[in-house]
Order: C-alpha cells, then structure tokens, then sequence
C-alpha cells in the first residue's frame, strides 16, 4: 500500500504547526488526511470512520485530551491503528512515552522531536505494513490454556523440549555457545512456548522436575555437540526463582549435570534479578554452592529491577546479560543508549562477561560491536531452533559480521 492509499489523522492543537504537517504530508502523496486537535476529537474520528484510519500523527502536549490519556485509551480499545508520536517535548520525555504507548499495546511506528522535518515523517510512514514491534503490555496472542494435569501428562510423555538461540562472539561472529529455551510440542496446539506452561508449573509444583528435565537434556545436548565440534562451547539454562528457595537444590543440579558426564563448566545458569530476591539467603546459598562447582552464572536482565547493582555484589555472577528493551531502543532512544554503555563499561570493570540480547538489526549489531559488547543473540543472527536445526545451523550457518 502506497501512502496516497493510507488514511491518515493528522492530531494538533496548534494551527500552524497543523498547516505545516499538512502541506508536508501532501508532499509525500498522502490525498486523505482527517484533523483533530484534541485526544477526545481524534477518538471521535477513528470510531467514526469507515474505512478505518491507517496511521495517527499525533501531538503530546494538547489542551482537553493530552497524548498520554489518548495513547490509554487507544490501548484500551485495541485499536489496531499505528501511532507516530511527534511533540516539543524533551526527548527523554517523548521516549517514556513511546514506551508507556508499548505498554498499553499501541502500535507505535516511531517518534519524532519538533520540529517535524518530511525526511523523518516519510521514513515512519513508510514502515506502515512492516512487522509490529512487540508491545510490552499487549496480548502475545497464545491464548492457550492447559491445566497442570495435561502439563504433567505431557511431562511424562516426553512432550517438551528444548529448543536452541546460539550466542555469538561480536567481534569475530563466532558462535561461543547457545541459551537452550523450552518448548511444548503439544499433540493438538503445536509448539508452545513458556507463557503457556511456566505459571502452571510454579504454581502446581512442578517446577523442580521440569528444570531437572531440562538440565539432563541441555547437558546431553551440550556433550554431544562439543564432541561434534571439538569447540569449546557452553550451554545455557534458565532456573526459576521457586527452586533456588530450596537449599537441596544446588546438590541435584551438580547431580543431573554430572549423570550425563558434563563438566558443569560447560552449562551457565541464567537468574533473573527477582529470582534472588525470594528466600535471599538460600537463593545465595544455592548460587554461591553452584560457582563453587564450577558452573557459569549470569544475572539474566540486567538492568530492569533496582537491585540489580546490589545482585552483583553479592553473588559471583561471571556473566551480565543485558534485557533487550536497552539493546532495541539503544539506537534510537538517548536514556536507554546510556544505560546500555553504562552496563557495558561495569561489565568491563568488574571482569565479566557482557552478553546483548534482544539484537534485531544490523543497527543493533553495529552498536554492540562498536561499545565493547562481547557476546549477543537475537533474531539478527538466528531464531531459536531444535537441536536438529540448530546443529545444521552451525554446520552451515554463517554469524553476521
């Protein structure tokens, strides 16, 4: 669809500033555009019209309905319309609302600091029909339900496995290693993902058989891919904050690694910030007993919980995996560029290894490699896969560089 095809709704108090993005717009091709100076007139407009609105340009700083309760209530109703935010406002200002817009589950294209020019207008426009960006809040759309009976049968038939996003070494695009992620083959819904099974299995107990389940075949995996490659790679497991509240759990770990003859250098354990914050003293306990043996540890994350300082001087985490929503908006987003070297450089200072996830871009990538990132994953290099996959993958599969 080209843009003299797209409805657009144009939402701006100030008249000239309206008159500006107007001949702007009419510039670009664009022959349908509604106006509204206000949130509640632009909610009036998008219920009215038929066919639908395609793109909402739209102001923060407006009298009566302001952008941010605009954004609400577009979230609210689901609207499926995409969102460009342009406004004076401060940048740091424009990019919490670019977020808190993701957060409603608003389509957002892009944001714009006034004053608007038509190169950065038509360059948001024009991903109009790209692939959304996730929105933090929205629904995921798995709206499977399986009760812990039908996850404890599945359990039993061997139904879940794991599936494999490698790591790779930025400066070189070597592949170091690979986060093993777990995956349902339900017989009638497919392959599910955690958002369906995870609740389920903290609630109902089954958790601790669940990560022995997937220890014993990340470690299988692990053996059988180092004695194909003759690399020194590693793999890594998720743990849940329910089994690091149990002291016995370190022991089994070091139990099941070892049963599959896996050296337990080989296998990192990824804990989330919130997990060590349940039962402080036996998650340490369990962490402190795990580096002890051997194991990596990362702090998955990093950066989203206020405490995440505080973990790392209290645990010997040998890895800081940096929570993708610093990596995606880094390139775009000045506060959270900051955050990202900020991470980076303590990475450096404290002898840890720095880990980017989330790499959608070569932008992304670019980034990383120019502020010192030594590991990254993401979509950019490969999507998870099974292991057979993943094994052709690597045999085959070239990192970028």
């Amino acid at each position: 669809m080209g843009l003299a095809d797209l409805k657009l709704l144009a939402v701006e108090d100030h008249e000239f500033q309206r008159g500006m993005l107007l001949r702007m717009l009419a510039r670009l091709g664009a022959s349908e555009v509604s106006t509204a100076s206000d949130g509640a007139e632009a909610l009036e407009i998008i219920k009215a019209r038929n066919p639908a609105i395609d793109i909402v340009i739209s102001d923060l700083d407006m009298p009566g309905m302001d952008g941010l309760e605009f954004m609400r209530h577009l979230g609210a109703a689901q609207s499926s319309v995409a969102i460009i935010l342009a406004s004076a406002v401060e940048s740091v200002l424009l990019d919490s609302a670019e977020t808190m817009s993701r957060a409603y589950g608003v389509k957002i294209l892009g944001v714009i600091q006034k004053p608007i020019t038509i190169g950065k207008l038509e360059a948001l426009l024009r991903l109009h029909g790209a692939a959304p960006v996730a929105a933090v809040g929205a629904r995921s759309g798995e709206t499977i339900c399986c009760t812990p009976a039908e996850i404890q049968d599945g359990l039993r038939r061997d139904e879940f496995e794991l599936f494999y996003q490698p790591k790779v070494q930025l400066l070189t695009g070597e592949v170091t290693g690979a986060e093993a992620l777990a995956r349902w083959r339900h017989p009638r819904h497919g392959i599910l993902t955690p958002a369906t099974f995870v609740g389920h299995l903290e609630s109902g107990e089954l958790i601790d058989t669940f990560t022995e389940m997937i220890l014993r075949k990340a470690a299988r995996f692990c053996n059988d891919w180092r004695a194909r490659s003759g690399l020194n790679v590693t793999v890594a497991v998720n743990l849940s904050s329910r089994s690091l509240a149990d002291v016995r759990f370190a022991d089994r770990v070091v139990q099941v690694v070892r049963a599959e003859n896996t050296a337990p250098q080989h296998i990192v354990l990824e804990v989330t910030e919130s997990a060590t914050m349940m039962e402080v003293g036996h998650a340490l306990e369990n962490l402190s007993r795990l580096r002890m043996k051997g194991f990596g540890l990362s702090i998955d994350d990093y950066g989203t919980g206020y405490s995440s300082m505080q973990r790392l001087a209290q645990v010997a985490f040998n890895e800081i995996k940096i929570d993708r929503s610093f990596v995606t908006n880094a390139t775009a987003q000045h506060s959270a560029r900051v955050i990202l070297e900020s991470s980076l450089d303590m990475a450096r200072k404290l002898k840890v290894t720095s880990v980017a996830e989330g790499i959608e871009t070569r932008q992304d990538w670019d980034l990383l490699l120019r502020l010192g990132c030594d590991l990254g994953q993401g979509y950019f290099i490969a999507k998870p896969m099974d292991a057979r996959a993943f094994l052709a993958w690597i045999w085959g599969g070239v990192a970028p560089r």
